[in-house]
């Protein structure tokens, strides 16, 4: 018996030619997506992402460090191991921030692996705007259409509060991400009773927890009722499948936090926002029930009693109009009103189904995750910012894919045309009034979108009537009238950076509330620091850190610009300080022979010069400079044992009364460099 064998270079030919073979294949499953659909959809896909990633990275520098507060944070993980895992401000691990530290890891990564700036903090927040969108596409396109999950991605992309918060350094780009993630596999589940993908809603849940807390169960209950009475296997194995998911939800959550309760207190940093050195009471107290009642012990506000009554206290008024007022209506209501019309529209059309029907589980999914989210937002009396509301805007696009598309295939029908009509009617008025707001802002732009969406409107109740083409001029023209507010107040978010704990989209005073208020004032009420919005770089806000428009960053230098010594806004509360090139070389200066270069009351004053410097600072009190930690006599020990060079001075809440300062500025030398105030801790008055 007689073998042949093949010389080894024609081998390697044929595996070369299999791998060309299969990445030509790859490239065109690429581009042309799915068989089934037209050719220009995976193409539109693409463009849709690319732009939305072009969008979010125009301009980025220009917030600078955004919220120093996680920026510091992020610097920190950078540097160490284990300040990365706990969520420490400071790479020698004196504080964590008041959140779990899901939402710091892939930024602390970045700066890792590309050194700290701007760009290498705020492009992973990027990736997650643009990942939103394409996972908001794929659920939307699944069930529906290509086009309804390109209209709920560009909605999703074009909402102002998006375009910020996906640009900013918060933990609430990876929440929404997560939340859009949990409503994409319950969807994948009902389709075929999926054990697995119910068991990843969960992990996602989970990991929403790990970013946000209680806030990642807000969509929860609307969810699993919904799996609970339609996904398509009987009633026992529901519930054993929900019995799995809430089990996956727990792990994936609940391992930190055992690591964390678990770990002695002694050798890992304070819980920041807790009053007892505690996650759990983080979790269940300041950012958990005290944000429903207003009862936080260690906030600087919220709570109460607002005018008249009305709850919400310095965080603003509580009730149904919430999302629509004021201060909030510019960041998210755009289409909030269609999409509430919507989710009625497509429930009607779909109430005929069966039990199992996906089209109508996924109006109930996304809307009910809207209306529980919007309702707890609307309520809520404790703190809230505008920006929380990002967490609305995948729902709000969602619903418009879908609806828009259902009403237009059943156009046909008067009471489907008429409702279509009626949805840009109102979107347009609405439109209307919010650009009304800001009345200095493109003027003629709130007239010329209110004249062409009523006219549009009349066109689309005969749009059954007319040539397929004609029809769909239509519904185009109307769909740019819907999205021409939006769009106008992400362009202006785009252009301008953001710095501060308190942002907001769009043009100056988009998100101003009522008379100014914020900050603690005169008689307790709140007010923001100089009547300002909040956080735009470059617009009167104190602390603005970004650097020149389009240009690389630089840490920003100079006096305290009529602020506390040493301080930002609110005694350096919601923003950090302008750190001077005097300050910075007195603090690096034989930094290394320390834990900490410095400490200083309040989290965002220690950022600013942690940042600046590169070096730890420790931030006494945590974010608001109340939390006890460390307390006198741990501070004086760690003086005593040569931990900490310098203290700066002012900071905080009232901070410069402390006992902690009055022995630190009865003990020590002070040094100061400008108008910032130091004392050297190595140096003892005599």
């Amino acid at each position: 018996m007689t073998t042949t064998s093949c010389p080894a270079g024609a081998h390697e030919g044929v595996a070369a030619a299999r791998h060309r073979a299969t990445a030509k294949g790859l490239a065109h499953r690429l581009w042309r997506g799915r068989p089934a659909d037209p050719a220009w959809t995976r193409p539109a896909l693409l463009a849709l992402l690319l732009v939305t990633f072009l969008a979010y990275t125009w301009n980025l520098s220009a917030s600078g460090y955004a919220n120093s507060f996680y920026s510091a944070a992020v610097q920190a993980g950078s540097r160490s191991w284990k300040a990365m895992f706990f969520g420490s401000l400071d790479a020698g691990n004196a504080i964590t921030v008041d959140k779990p530290p899901a939402s710091l890891w892939p930024m602390a990564l970045s700066v890792r692996l590309f050194g700290l700036g701007s760009w290498q903090i705020l492009l992973p927040q990027v990736l997650m705007g643009v990942a939103t969108t394409g996972v908001l596409y794929a659920a939307v396109r699944r069930r529906f259409s290509p086009a309804a999950g390109l209209i709920a991605g560009a909605v999703f992309a074009l909402t102002p509060v998006a375009a910020l918060m996906f640009r900013f350094n918060n933990p609430d780009a990876l929440l929404a991400l997560l939340m859009t993630v949990t409503v994409y596999c319950v969807l994948r589940a009902l389709e075929g009773a999926r054990t697995k993908w119910l068991v990843w809603a969960g992990v996602a849940v989970g990991l929403a927890f790990l970013t946000k807390t209680l806030q990642a169960f807000l969509i929860l209950p609307p969810l699993a009722l919904l799996y609970a009475v339609c996904a398509p296997t009987s009633v026992r194995r529901r519930l054993r499948q929900l019995a799995l998911s809430g089990l996956a939800m727990v792990v994936s959550g609940g391992w930190w936090v055992a690591i964390v309760e678990l770990w002695p207190a002694s050798s890992r940093p304070y819980i920041g926002g807790s009053q007892k050195n505690s996650f759990l009471e983080l979790t269940f107290g300041y950012n958990g029930l005290g944000r429903i009642n207003g009862d936080e012990t260690g906030s600087v506000g919220g709570g109460g009693r607002g005018p008249g009554g009305r709850g919400g206290g310095g965080w603003g008024s509580t009730g149904l109009g919430r999302m629509f007022g004021s201060e909030v209506g510019g960041q998210i209501s755009w289409l909030l009103p269609a999409a509430l019309l919507l989710l009625v529209a497509g429930l009607v059309v779909t109430w005929r189904g069966r039990r199992t029907d996906t089209a109508r589980a996924a109006f109930l999914a996304w809307g009910g995750a809207l209306l529980m989210t919007a309702a707890i937002f609307s309520f809520m009396a404790g703190i809230f910012h505008q920006y929380y509301t990002v967490a609305l805007a995948p729902y709000v696009a969602a619903l418009i894919g879908m609806g828009a598309t259902v009403l237009w295939e059943e156009r046909s029908r008067l009471a489907a045309a008429g409702t279509l009509g009626a949805v840009v009617a109102v979107t347009s008025w609405w439109s209307y009034v919010l650009l009304g707001r800001t009345s200095g802002y493109v003027p003629w732009l709130r007239w010329a979108l209110l004249v062409v969406g009523l006219v549009s409107a009349l066109g689309l109740l005969v749009s059954g009537r007319l040539d397929r083409r004609l029809a769909l001029g239509v519904a185009g023209v109307g769909l740019v009238a819907s999205l021409a507010g939006p769009f106008a107040y992400t362009v202006s978010t785009l252009r301008t950076g953001h710095t501060g704990s308190i942002v907001t989209a769009g043009p100056v005073g988009a998100g101003r509330p009522g008379g100014g208020r914020f900050g603690p004032g005169p008689g307790g009420e709140f007010m923001r620091p100089g009547g300002q919005p909040g956080g735009q770089v470059g617009q009167g806000q104190p602390g603005g850190q970004g650097g020149p428009r389009g240009g690389p960053f630089t840490p920003p230098v100079g006096g305290a610009n009529g602020r506390m010594p040493g301080g930002g806004g609110m005694g350096g509360l919601l923003n950090g300080a302008r750190v001077s090139a005097g300050a910075r070389s007195l603090l690096e200066a034989d930094a290394s022979r320390y834990t900490w270069a410095a400490a200083a009351i309040g989290s965002q004053n220690a950022a600013s010069y942690q940042l600046a410097t590169g070096r730890p600072v420790m931030a006494i009190g945590g974010f608001n400079g109340s939390d006890p930690s460390p307390t006198l006599a741990q501070f004086k020990s760690y003086v005593a044992s040569g931990r900490i060079h310098y203290f700066i001075a002012g900071g905080g809440m009232g901070g410069g009364d402390s006992a902690l300062s009055n022995w630190v500025s009865s003990s020590f030398r002070k040094v100061t460099v400008g108008s910032a105030t130091f004392y050297d801790l190595t140096s003892p008055v005599k």
